[in-house]
C-alpha cells in the first residue's frame, strides 16, 4: 500500500495502554432505565393503591387468614418466614453486609462505589419508610382489603438495595455469579413477607422497582464521574479497547492505534491474524455457558421448591410468591446486563488521565508531517 493511506491522523497525548478490555456503560443508558423504573413504580402506586381493581388484585393473591383478620398465611411456612425477617431485619447482620460492600470496594479499589452503594441502601429504606408513612390508601369497601399502607416493603427495597449495591464494587464475571443466588435471596425475603402476612404482592413489587431506580441513577454517577466514555481517547461507549502484543491498542474491529515518538496516537491498518474475533467467539461462548449453568441453577431451584410451597401455601399467595420471583430475577438479570461491562472506577483525586502530556488536540484532518518510521503496506 501506498504511504498516502487512508486514516486520518489522530494527534493525542499519549495513553497507557489498559491492561485489559477497558469498561463502559454510558450515563444515559442508565439513566433512562431508571426513569423507566420511576415510571413502573408509580404506575404500580397508581394501579395497586388508589384503584379498586388493584386494591381486589392485592386482597386475591394474598387473602386474609379469615374473615376480619389479619394477613398471616395458615401453615407450617409462618415460623421459617418470621426467622428469615428476623434475621435479615438484625441491626447486626444489615451492619456486617454494609460493612462487606466497603470492604469489596476498598480491596476491588473502587472506595467510592462502596460508599455509593452504602449511601443507596440507606436512601432506599429511607425514601420507603416515608413513602409508607405519606402515600394514602383510600377505602373501597374492599373486603379483602383495609386502608393501611405498607407500599413499599422496607424489607424487600433493602434486600435488593444491597444486592445491587455489590454491583457496584464487583468485578464483571463476580456480578453475573451472584445475580442469581442474590435474586433468589431477595425473592426469600420478599415470600417471607408474604407469607408472614407483613406485606401484600405490590409491596415487594415497589419495593424491587425502587430500589432498581435507585441504583441506575448511583451507577449512572458513578459512570459519569468515572469517565466511562473515555474522552482521553475520544471513543464512543462500548467501543473495544485492549492492548496489541506489540504494543498496539486495538480500537474497534478496524484501526490499531501506535504511539509514535511525538507523543501522538495514530490509526494504522490491524495486522494479520484478527485477534478482535478469536476474542469475541471466546466471550460469546463464555456468556452462552454462564446463561446455561444459571437457567440450571434456577430450574434446579424451581423443582426443589415448588412442590414444597404448592403442598404449604394456598393458590392465591403461591402465584404472588411465583409472580414476585419473576420478577426480582428479572430485574436484577436487567441491571447485570446493563452494567455488564461496567467497571465503576472513580478516581479518589482528580487527575488528568494523560499524565506526561496535558495539552495535546484532537486533529481529526491529515496530518503532513509522516513519521519515516511508519511502517506501510
Amino acid at each position: 500500500m501506498s504511504p498516502e493511506w487512508p486514516y486520518s491522523w489522530i494527534e493525542r497525548p499519549l495513553v497507557p495502554a489498559p491492561s485489559r478490555r477497558p469498561h463502559s456503560v454510558h450515563p444515559g443508558l442508565l439513566v433512562e432505565a431508571a426513569l423507566g423504573s420511576l415510571l413502573a413504580l408509580a404506575l404500580s402506586c397508581v394501579v395497586f393503591l388508589w384503584t379498586p381493581a388493584g386494591q381486589w388484585l392485592d386482597g386475591l393473591l394474598l387473602p386474609r387468614a379469615e374473615r376480619g383478620g389479619g394477613y398471616e398465611q395458615q401453615g407450617d411456612l409462618v415460623g421459617p418466614a418470621k426467622t428469615v425477617l428476623a434475621l435479615f431485619g438484625s441491626p447486626v447482620v444489615l451492619a456486617v453486609l454494609l460493612g462487606s460492600v466497603l470492604l469489596v470496594g476498598l480491596a476491588r479499589r473502587r472506595l467510592v462505589a462502596g460508599v455509593v452503594g452504602i449511601g443507596m441502601v440507606l436512601g432506599a429504606v429511607a425514601v420507603a419508610g416515608v413513602a409508607k408513612t405519606v402515600l394514602p390508601r383510600p377505602e373501597f369497601q374492599i373486603e379483602s382489603s383495609t386502608t393501611h399502607n405498607s407500599f413499599p416493603s422496607g424489607h424487600v427495597t433493602a434486600a435488593t438495595a444491597l444486592l445491587l449495591a455489590f454491583m457496584l464494587v464487583l468485578p464483571g464475571w463476580a456480578r453475573r455469579w451472584l445475580a442469581v443466588p442474590g435474586a433468589l435471596g431477595v425473592s426469600v425475603v420478599a415470600s417471607a413477607t408474604m407469607i408472614a402476612g407483613w406485606h401484600r404482592f405490590s409491596d415487594t413489587l415497589g419495593g424491587v422497582l425502587l430500589a432498581v431506580s435507585l441504583f441506575c441513577l448511583a451507577a449512572a454517577e458513578l459512570a459519569h464521574l468515572g469517565g466511562e466514555a473515555h474522552p482521553a481517547l475520544d471513543v464512543d461507549p462500548g467501543t473495544a479497547l485492549w492492548p496489541d502484543p506489540y504494543g498496539a491498542v486495538r480500537v474497534d474491529r478496524s484501526e490499531v492505534f501506535h504511539a509514535n515518538r511525538r507523543g501522538t496516537v495514530r490509526a494504522v491498518p490491524p495486522a494479520d491474524g484478527d485477534l478482535h474475533g478469536r476474542s469475541d467467539k471466546w466471550t460469546a461462548l463464555r456468556g452462552l455457558v454462564e446463561a446455561a449453568l444459571m437457567l440450571v441453577v434456577l430450574v434446579c431451584a424451581l423443582l426443589l421448591v415448588a412442590p414444597w410451597l404448592s403442598a404449604s401455601v394456598e393458590r392465591g399467595p403461591l402465584v404472588a410468591i411465583v409472580t414476585a420471583t419473576a420478577l426480582a430475577v428479572l430485574a436484577v438479570g436487567s441491571v447485570v446486563f446493563l452494567v455488564r461491562s461496567a467497571d465503576f472506577a472513580v478516581p479518589v483525586t482528580r487527575r488528568n488521565h494523560t499524565d506526561g502530556a496535558r495539552h495535546g488536540t484532537v486533529r481529526t484532518a491529515r496530518d503532513p508531517r509522516v513519521d519515516a518510521r511508519r511502517p506501510t503496506w
